[in-house]
């Protein structure tokens, strides 16, 4: 019967990785030979629909955990402490993190999106790169995510450190896509491309993860 089960979420997962690709693979092509669409505007419009100084904090607060270099130390911050612990297969992991960047960046160059406007949104943060994915996005999804699998792979560790570490994680892969457009940093499309890829690149490291731990 547990085999059986086991069978089951193994398909589950497999033709939901499937629909995933298929779902970012089209999304990539919408946003390659089509502009800004209707969607994207009226989000954009959404969510900047409430400002203020102290919302702008909080939102690029949120962001900052994904402005290069910050991501690299956190990881290397990250994997040191697991390793320390003796967690060594975990640190080796959280360092396989660091893909999303250079995923992020080869995507950014062959899509080459541009970023939003000024004539269209209101920009709070002045980002440089290509916009389709979003890398913040892309990187809170696989960096925290991963964490979400430690937390609740290591049942060793306390659970007080469990819980207040999956929760942070948490509230920054669910609030990182609203600081994105908040911030004029990013259409909806490219948070959304950027966690479908998130959890595509998550699934893989979380399933190589496991069956080495």
């Amino acid at each position: 019967m547990e085999n059986t089960l086991t069978s089951s979420k193994k398909r589950v997962l497999i033709w939901l990785l499937i629909i995933l690709s298929l779902g970012f693979i089209f999304l990539t092509f919408i946003v390659t030979f089509f502009p800004p669409s209707a969607i994207d505007l009226k989000i954009s419009a959404i969510v900047q629909s409430a400002q203020s100084p102290e919302l702008d904090k909080i939102m690029t607060f949120i962001s900052w955990f994904g402005a290069f270099p910050v991501p690299f130390f956190i990881g290397l911050f990250v994997a040191a402490i697991f390793y320390l612990f003796k967690f060594r297969t975990e640190a080796m992991f959280v360092l396989l993190t660091f893909t999303s960047g250079i995923i992020s960046s080869v995507i950014k160059i062959i899509v080459n999106r541009p970023r939003p406007t000024s004539d269209l949104v209101r920009i709070v943060e002045v980002a440089r790169q290509q916009s389709f994915p979003s890398g913040h996005t892309l990187f809170y999804v696989i960096f925290f995510g991963f964490l979400l699998t430690l937390m609740w792979r290591l049942k060793q560790i306390n659970t007080a450190v469990r819980l207040t570490i999956a929760t942070f994680s948490s509230f920054l892969i669910l609030t990182i896509p609203f600081s994105r457009i908040y911030l004029g940093a990013h259409w909806f499309t490219d948070v959304l491309g950027g966690f479908i890829l998130g959890l595509i690149c998550l699934y893989f490291i979380s399933v190589l993860y496991l069956k080495k731990a």
